[in-house]
């Protein structure tokens, strides 16, 4: 099982994500599917429609968006994937124009699997890192700040 379930995982990340394969996602999420962290903390993508919107705003933001998965560890019904995600801001996907930057940043996903599909996704990658590659960081506290010595 751990074994088909890591196999899934990297079929999801090069058909879905590096070659933009829509119907990947029809055959690999279910349909009850539920992916969080993926924007706002408390926010769930539910099912395909929902999740085939949001990768196709991510690759229209990025549409020479690459991720490699560094490590995968399986047990059971789930399986954790680091991985690392490349690419060139073109398209206004995200809600703002594109700025022409590129990112490489980093993240980690935990998948539960059931039936041959995924049924929960915990996100957890670098969303701030890529607003600052791009340029546009939103009013936060910088690292120069929290190392500010204080009365």
């Amino acid at each position: 099982m751990s074994e088909e379930n890591k196999r899934l995982t990297y079929r999801w990340f090069e058909e879905v994500w590096n070659q933009g394969r829509e119907s990947a996602i029809d055959e690999l999420l279910s349909p009850e599917g539920i992916g969080f962290g993926l924007g706002e903390a408390e926010t769930g993508v539910h099912g395909p429609p929902q999740f085939k919107l949001f990768v196709r705003n991510f690759r229209n933001a990025f549409p020479d968006v690459h991720i490699s998965i560094a490590d995968v560890v399986a047990e059971g019904d789930k399986v954790a994937a680091r991985f690392q995600v490349t690419g060139t801001h073109r398209g206004d996907g995200l809600g703002f124009p594109a700025t022409g930057r590129k990112i490489n940043l980093s993240g980690i996903t935990i998948i539960q699997i059931a039936g041959g599909q995924f049924v929960r996704g915990w996100n957890n990658w670098d969303q701030l890192g890529m607003l600052q590659q791009l340029g546009v960081q939103p009013g936060g506290v910088s690292m120069d700040q929290l190392l500010e010595k204080r009365a």
